[in-house]
């Protein structure tokens, strides 16, 4: 079985299209477009983000990233796995790599935003159980019913 790796990419990558077109079915699958808050390819492919692919050998199963705010506080985005590789822990694998390079980078604290729904269950208990507790919306959200907003600190 060929080994995980987990390298920073660009997200304009030609094979990341799968995970791309699954992230973004995803979201739309029970959110109201307002409150849908996921940022496309091209949004992603800018200094202030920092883009990560988890692949299985050559495969691309799951990707994440983050987004600078400030000096100090950045923004998880694009945390997802495709459907078939769930259940092995690539998730976390992906999330703990996510908070390893942003306390790299010098931040001091992550924070997210991800929705209410039923979708979003698995995600929101992966974030609690890395430590992440809500909190209100931050930089440039607004309340949202369908939104949930969590942080952690970096020590």
């Amino acid at each position: 079985m060929p080994d995980l790796t987990i390298a920073e990419e660009s997200p304009l990558t030609a094979d990341l299209a799968l995970l791309f077109e699954r992230h973004t079915a995803d979201m739309h699958a029970d959110t109201p477009p307002e409150s849908i808050h996921m940022m496309d390819r091209t949004e992603l492919a800018i200094p202030e983000v920092r883009f990560f692919v988890l692949r299985e050998g050559d495969q691309p199963l799951a990707m994440g990233a983050f987004k600078q705010i400030d000096a100090t506080h950045a923004e998880i985005k694009s945390m997802h796995v495709l459907t078939e590789a769930r259940g092995r822990g690539l998730s976390r694998r992906m999330l703990d790599h996510l908070l390893d390079q942003a306390r790299a980078a010098g931040f001091a604290r992550l924070s997210l935003e991800t929705g209410v729904q039923p979708t979003f269950v698995a995600a929101r208990a992966l974030y609690a159980k890395a430590g992440f507790t809500e909190c209100p919306p931050f930089e440039g959200y607004d309340e949202d019913p369908n939104s949930v907003f969590m942080t952690r600190t970096l020590a």
